[in-house]
């Protein structure tokens, strides 16, 4: 995936320049910041922030080619784009780096078009993930104050408003 080599690179030069890209990260309220809705998942403050984000980007990728890949990309960036607002607008002043938000959308994406598109694959995918990964569902709290739990919180949101939107604005059309 493009993508994933675009964050593992993105975090190489991250690290030989000793954090020179952090500055991308989201900054909520601060006008200069919010451009970087679309930099601040692309950042990760380690290697194990970086693994753990390419494992459920890969995974809930993956479960959700199964409709398009111009769906996938489509939610992709409305995940993106609505996480980083809502971050932005309400999240705690703190530097917000990351995927986790679009990876928690994705998330409670699969969940949520079970709901809104009751078809078998649906549903299936649906189960598969509560079943796997409905261990997620905790890291929507707050808990240890590096962690933006705001971006988990307000991706799975975008997760299940992009599903409504799918099943009302798309239906038979991606």
């Amino acid at each position: 995936m493009a993508i994933c080599a675009l964050m593992i690179g993105v975090h190489i030069v991250n690290v030989v320049t000793n954090g020179v890209f952090y500055q991308y990260g989201i900054q909520p309220r601060q006008l200069p910041s919010i451009w970087r809705i679309f930099t601040a998942p692309f950042l990760h403050g380690d290697i194990g922030h970086l693994l753990n984000n390419l494992i459920g980007l890969i995974i809930f990728s993956i479960l959700l080619f199964v409709h398009s890949l111009k769906r996938y990309l489509w939610s992709s960036a409305f995940i993106i784009v609505l996480t980083g607002l809502l971050v932005w607008l309400f999240a705690r002043n703190a530097l917000h780096i990351g995927a986790s938000g679009w990876i928690f959308g994705l998330w409670s994406l699969c969940i949520a078009t079970a709901w809104y598109d009751r078809k078998f694959i649906n549903i299936l995918i649906a189960l598969l993930v509560v079943f796997l990964y409905g261990g997620m569902l905790f890291g929507v709290l707050p808990g240890d104050p590096r962690v933006s739990f705001e971006s988990h919180f307000f991706g799975a949101i975008a997760g299940v408003v992009c599903a409504f939107f799918q099943a009302r604005l798309f239906k038979n059309r991606m």
